[in-house]
């Protein structure tokens, strides 16, 4: 599961990687298959809300520049 712990947008990435391989690879018994699909959603969910706030930021920050060109 994602960690309590500031994580960064490419460990994230990293450990769903991870499990993409797993899943892929048929290393998993059908009780952890569903464990990590799980914890994959989190990932992609934790993944996502970071993608938004930096998209966010760059638009305020590009609103900002260009006011301040005018």
């Amino acid at each position: 599961m994602v960690s309590k712990k500031k994580q960064s947008y490419s460990e994230a990435m990293a450990r769903l990687e991870g499990i993409v391989n797993l899943i892929d690879n048929n290393e998993l018994e059908i009780d952890a298959l569903a464990e990590k699909i799980k914890e994959a959603n989190e990932i992609i969910a934790f993944c996502s809300d970071k993608l938004t706030k930096a998209d966010r930021e760059i638009e305020k920050l590009l609103a900002e520049k260009q006011k301040s060109e005018e």
